[in-house]
C-alpha cells in the first residue's frame, strides 16, 4: 500500500458537506491498513464504523450509466470503489492477482459493480495516466487501458506522454488523435479532480484504498478479504 504524500493536498471535510458527520470514523484509513514492515497482504481488517457511517460511504456508489470506468450493472447489490493510482505497485497487484477473480466470480453474475476513481499520489505522471485513463475510456478502451498499464513491468516504463500513446495503441483507443485531445482537455481535469476531492474528503491517504458496500478495505489484500467483505454487502443489502 503506498500513502499520499503531504504535499498533494491537505486532508480536506468541507463545511456543510454531509460526509462530515462522520469524519471521526474516516480520518484514518491506516485503522484497516496492514502494518507497514512485514505485513503487507495480510489480511484485511476493518475498522469499526457506525451504521449511518457506512450508509454515507455506500452512498458514494455512482451507479451511473454508461460510466467508462466501472464494470458491472448498475443495480448490482454491491458496489466496490477503487481509488487507485497506475505508478502504485500494490494497486498493480490488486488489478493482476486479484481483480479478474472478482469480475468472474461476482460482476458476471450481477452481485458486484467495481467502480474505479483516479487517485494520483505520485506527481505528474501519475496525474497524466489517470486523464490518459479517462481519455481512453470516453472511447471505451478504459479497461483495456487499465490493463495494459497494470501490466507486469508497466509502471518501471514510466508514464510520459510517447508512453501513454503507447499504452493507448495497446489497448485498441482507435482515434490518438481525440486520445490526445481529451487527456489535455478540461473534461478530463474535471473529472479526476471529482474523483480526487471524493477520496480527499473521506480521509484517503494511500493507494489501493477501497470501499466495498461502505466499509472500508486499505491495501490490496487477498481474494478473501474481498471475498468476505462482498458476502458481508450483498447480506445487508438484502435487509
Amino acid at each position: 500500500m503506498t500513502s499520499a504524500r503531504k504535499s498533494v493536498r491537505p486532508f480536506l471535510i468541507p463545511a456543510g458537506v454531509a460526509l462530515a458527520a462522520v469524519a471521526f470514523g474516516l480520518v484514518s484509513w491506516q485503522a484497516t491498513a496492514p502494518a507497514e514492515k512485514g505485513a503487507r497482504g495480510a489480511g484485511a481488517s476493518a475498522a469499526p464504523r457506525t451504521d449511518s457511517a457506512t450508509a454515507q460511504l455506500k452512498a458514494l456508489a455512482r451507479r451511473e450509466a454508461g460510466d467508462a470506468l466501472a464494470v458491472g450493472r448498475a443495480d448490482a447489490p454491491v458496489v466496490l470503489i477503487e481509488y487507485s493510482d497506475f505508478k502504485c505497485g500494490y494497486c498493480a497487484k490488486f488489478a493482476r492477482d486479484t481483480e479478474p477473480a472478482l469480475v468472474k466470480k461476482y460482476v458476471e453474475d450481477g452481485t458486484l459493480r467495481i467502480e474505479w476513481r483516479n487517485f494520483p499520489i505520485f506527481g505528474a505522471e501519475s496525474e497524466a495516466a489517470a486523464k490518459a485513463a479517462w481519455a481512453a475510456g470516453q472511447q471505451d478502451r478504459f479497461q483495456q487501458f487499465h490493463a495494459a498499464a497494470y501490466a507486469e513491468g508497466a509502471k518501471e516504463k514510466g508514464f510520459g506522454a510517447e508512453r501513454l500513446l503507447e499504452l493507448a495503441r495497446e489497448a485498441g483507443v482507435p482515434d490518438l488523435e481525440r486520445f490526445k485531445a481529451d487527456s489535455a482537455g478540461e473534461q478530463a481535469a474535471a473529472a479526476l479532480k471529482r474523483d480526487q476531492d471524493e477520496g480527499y474528503r473521506i480521509g484517503v491517504t494511500s493507494t489501493p484504498s477501497f470501499l466495498v458496500g461502505g466499509r472500508p478495505i486499505a491495501g490490496a489484500q487477498p481474494l478473501d478479504a474481498f471475498e468476505a467483505a462482498i458476502a458481508q454487502a450483498k447480506a445487508a443489502a438484502k435487509q
